[in-house]
């Protein structure tokens, strides 16, 4: 066809494009599991007395059944808001693929997986708590060194005071 052999070739389909083809796939598989030789067969007596009939009601039949599947499947689409959906998750493998660090995937080791998701966290917390349990302790010190030089300048006043006390007497 036209464009062929020049550039690169065609961008890989979104999801949505993609979710748009799995749907008639799915609608063409109904069809043949459910095709007319089957449906004749189902309403044997019926297709011989009558098969014009048989032919256009196993038609509307069908049609009905495509049609509301497919509204079916739009209505889907719509409250999910999937086209947006698939369209974010396009840009999001997208802007991954620039980066360089490689993506988490699951080992397959459920307890693996947990602890290499997990430990981290624990041990970035723990840290995070042991900083705080430092700067609780250093604030502590300072609070009774503060209380012992108060009571030291306590005393040193009392003793100014007696010593005046008795001058005076």
């Amino acid at each position: 066809g036209p464009g062929e052999g020049s550039g690169e070739g065609p961008a890989a389909p979104g999801r949505a494009q993609l979710f748009g083809t799995v749907v008639e796939t799915f609608l063409e598989k109904l069809l043949e599991a459910g095709s007319y030789q089957r449906f004749a067969g189902c309403y044997r007596s019926f297709y011989k007395a009558q098969p014009e009939l048989t032919r256009s009601i196993y038609e509307q039949f069908v049609s009905q059944l495509q049609a509301s599947i497919r509204e079916e499947i739009q209505e889907v689409k719509d409250e999910g808001n999937l086209e947006t959906l698939f369209n974010s998750l396009d840009k999001i493998v997208e802007e991954a693929k620039d980066r360089e660090e490689p993506a988490w995937r699951p080992s397959g080791i459920p307890e693996e997986d947990v602890r290499s998701a997990v430990v981290p966290y624990l041990l970035k917390h723990r840290a995070y708590l042991r900083k705080v349990l430092k700067d609780r302790e250093d604030d502590n010190k300072k609070a009774a060194e503060s209380v012992l030089a108060g009571r030291s300048r306590i005393a040193e006043l009392q003793g100014l005071i007696r010593a005046r006390k008795e001058a005076w007497q």
